[in-house]
């Protein structure tokens, strides 16, 4: 189980287990089917809460709502470069988020809220839960 890696990495609280209404709204929300890593997690566990209530993965419906609003908000659209390749996911409690790419590896990249920035992170959405709970990784 995926959940039971996750607690080897350092202190975190998990949800109880989204519903498949819960990721079978949240596709249809985003229009696509989410990345299966994503799914798995989220069949386990419908949010991560870790050290200090950081986020690490948020719950189907966020997920579903804030990349909605990313992608649709007129002024998002007027700031930033467009957001429908990624599947954010978790943020980093200062303004930056975390996403899986829609295409190619399913890799994670750190979106910077201050100058737009994409940034490579991870090869898997469970490397990146590792490497951040552990401090291998810091934006």
């Amino acid at each position: 189980m995926l959940v039971e890696q996750i607690r080897q990495w350092g202190e975190a609280s998990f949800s109880p287990p989204a519903t498949a209404d819960d990721v079978r709204m949240c596709e249809a929300r985003l229009g696509h089917d989410l990345p299966d890593e994503l799914r798995r997690l989220l069949a386990e566990t419908n949010g991560i809460q870790g050290e200090y209530g950081l986020c690490l993965l948020w719950s189907a419906h966020r997920i579903a709502e804030d990349n909605a609003r990313f992608r649709e908000s007129g002024d998002f659209q007027q700031l930033y470069m467009p957001f429908q390749g990624l599947v954010f996911f978790a943020d980093a409690g200062n303004g930056d988020q975390f996403a899986v790419a829609l295409s190619g590896n399913r890799e994670v990249f750190v979106w910077d809220h201050e100058d737009d920035s994409r940034r490579w992170v991870a090869p898997t959405v469970l490397r990146f839960l590792e490497d951040w709970m552990t401090g291998a990784l810091s934006i």
